[in-house]
Parts: C-alpha cells; structure tokens; sequence
C-alpha cells in the first residue's frame, strides 16, 4: 500500500468513495519488511556481534514500532476498500477471517516452542532453560497454562509478538467505523488509551507470573496511527502529504536517537537521563512512538517508489521475504532460540560460529520465503478461477 502520493485519486461522491481500485503494490514496503524479518531474528539472537548491524542499535525504536505501524497502514487500506465496495460487514468479515488465521498461527508458534523448550531441558544440557523462557507454570499448573495460553495473557519469552497484532486487529472494526464518521477525530479514541497507558491508569495484566510484552492499550495507537494513514491513502491518494518542516522535525529526532545510542554504547559523552529514553518498550513509551513515525516519514518520502536498485538481488530477497512475513517470523523465533543456544554452548567459537550462524539463518528465512512465494503462485490460479 502506498506511503506517499499514488499514480491516480479515487473519485468521491458526497463524501463517500464512487470507485476505488487497489493501489499498485508498493515494493519500498516489501523490502522494508523483508530487512524488518533479518533484523527481527538477528535480534533475538543473544550474543551475536551482527546486533551491531541493524538499525535498532542507532535509534530509540526498533522493527517491532515499524511492523505494528505497517500491519495498521495495509490492514487500514483493505479494510477501507472492502468497506467501500461490499459493505462494512463483508469488510468485518474480512479482517475477522484474517484474525483468525494469525491467532490459530500463533497458538500453533506457542504448542511447537513449549515443545522445543521441555524437550530442550530433558534431553540436552540446558538446565534452567524451562524457566529462563518462562514457561515454568506450564509445567507446574498446565490445566492454568494451556487456557491462560489461549487467551494471550501468558507470555512466555517471545510468546507475546504475535499477541499484540490479534489484539489489535480485533479493535481496527470499531476504529475503522469511528473513522468513517469522525474521519481524524476518530484518532482521539487511540491517543486516549495510549495517554492513560503512560499515566499509569491502565494496564493489560499478564498471567502465570509473565509480564505482557507488548501492551495492546498501548501499541494500538501506533496501528491505528497506521490504519488512519493506509485509509488516507486509499481515498486521497496519499498518506502523508511531503512538507520541509515535517522532513526537518523528523531529521531532528532520528538524529537525537543515533546520539542517544552513542552515549549508551560510550563513544561519546551524554547525561544519564538521555539514556532513559530507550526504555519503556512494552508501554510504547513516547520517544519510541515518536521516533518510529519520525522514521518511517523519512522513508516514505525520501526512498522513491520505484528504482532500479529494487529490482537487484539483494532487494528482490526481501521484497520476497517481506510478502511472506508471518511465515518467516515463526521460523525465525526457533532458528534464533536454535543460534542462541550454539553461541552460549561454544562461546570460545563464536568467532567463526557466529558469522555462520546468522549466514545460516539468514538463508533459511530466505528457504521459508521462497517456498512460501512457490505456494502463492500454484494457489494463484484456483483463487482467481473461485
């Protein structure tokens, strides 16, 4: 879906959208997932150097702010397109239909890493791994976990992801109506939850003893920010309109976030206090929020729709990636456990074991995409024939 001004406008009548068509794909929103899903797994990588190399080690958010912000943009865009040409119902429908997949996707990710992590600690030596990922209540009270499980309030280590997407996706139809009648008032309702989330005045309560990774009342308002933009979109023509200040304000607050990492990592002198900024990740703390948007404005309207270096190889790897994330993402929670381990096991190796690990990795997410993409293509037919 588009980010900034797209090809053609669709025409209104009265208020109300006489013919929509879906935007071209964007391919800049491919590659920006694709690079999101390798920073994604090289992140959760514990020990590896390459944690250097992704932009979370310069900037106070990371590709969790972007993936949540972009899943808003595209699921705001095909909501509003269902809505307009078969009903708000049928586009209701729609989104619960794709709920439901990414909820059954994620109760499937927590069955086959609770496996993983009991068989982990009885069959290798990995004392304690049980309970350093925190699924120790699984073993103690499972007839408590396994329903606790079900309703995304126990979150075990990196158990919590895909929660926040459910949860969101289940409050867009209720947004998305507001929308159609407040139009960016509606972003009042979002910017509210969010206000009391960082007042303190309202949590989600985790169970089993876990915290919530990603407060929902919290990181709705970046989806919704999303979602409101991807609507825009579709009915202007584009997202976010190209302004100097807006680039200026912007600059100033990626800049601020590159010098913030320097002072934590100590190459340059700063207060204690900047540091405080990187934190707060489970609220959404306001400079995260902040510089998310501040950064994905830069890419919108810095990085052209369309260029030549797009279609070289290394592009054309993450657009594939970035179509197929869902699938991606879950394989590359268990190679990163999987690497994670290697290096703690052998850390006398890590000099050659850590490059090989990541390379290794890296090439099977890109296995995971292109048999992914080979599925697309022979399900294309039959679904253009239905």
């Amino acid at each position: 879906m588009p980010w900034t001004k797209a090809p053609q406008r669709s025409a209104a009548v009265a208020g109300r959208p006489s013919s929509l068509r879906p935007p071209p794909r964007d391919t800049r929103l491919d590659i920006v997932r694709g690079w999101m899903q390798v920073s994604i797994f090289i992140s959760h990588v514990v020990g590896t150097g390459f944690a250097w190399g992704i932009h979370a080690a310069w900037g106070l958010s990371d590709s969790s702010e972007q993936f949540v912000f972009l899943s808003g943009l595209g699921l705001g865009s095909v909501f509003a397109l269902k809505s307009a040409r078969d009903g708000f119902g049928a586009a209701r429908a729609d989104l619960a239909g794709r709920t439901l997949h990414l909820y059954r996707m994620h109760l499937m990710v927590v069955a086959l890493f609770a496996a993983l992590v009991l068989a982990a600690e009885m069959w290798l030596p990995l004392p304690g791994e049980v309970a350093r990922l925190g699924w120790s209540w699984l073993t103690e009270a499972p007839w408590f976990a396994v329903p606790a499980a079900a309703t995304m309030l126990w979150q075990p280590e990196f158990m919590g992801i895909l929660s926040v997407f459910v949860w969101c996706m289940l409050l867009l139809p209720p947004f998305m109506w507001l929308t159609e009648r407040a139009g960016a008032w509606a972003l009042l309702v979002p910017a509210a939850l969010y206000a009391a989330v960082q007042a303190g005045l309202i949590a989600t309560p985790g169970l089993g003893g876990t915290e919530i990774a990603f407060d929902p009342l919290a990181w709705q308002a970046l989806f919704m920010t999303g979602a409101w933009l991807g609507r825009r979109a579709l009915m202007t023509g584009e997202a976010v309109p190209r302004r100097g200040w807006m680039m200026a304000a912007a600059s100033v607050v990626v800049v601020y976030g590159f010098w913030v990492q320097l002072v934590v990592h100590g190459f340059v002198a700063g207060p204690e206090d900047a540091i405080e900024a990187l934190y707060g990740k489970t609220v959404l703390a306001p400079a995260r929020l902040v510089h998310a948007l501040a950064l994905a404005y830069l890419v919108a309207v810095l990085v052209p729709r369309e260029a030549a270096w797009m279609r070289a190889a290394p592009a054309a790897m993450l657009a594939m990636i970035g179509r197929h994330s869902l699938n991606v993402f879950c394989a590359g929670l268990f190679l990163s456990w999987a690497a994670s381990t290697m290096l703690a096991r052998w850390p006398g190796h890590a000099g050659w074991l850590d490059p090989l690990l990541i390379a290794g990795g890296t090439a099977v997410l890109v296995l995971v995409a292109l048999a992914s993409e080979r599925r697309r293509m022979r399900l294309r037919p039959a679904r253009a024939a239905a």
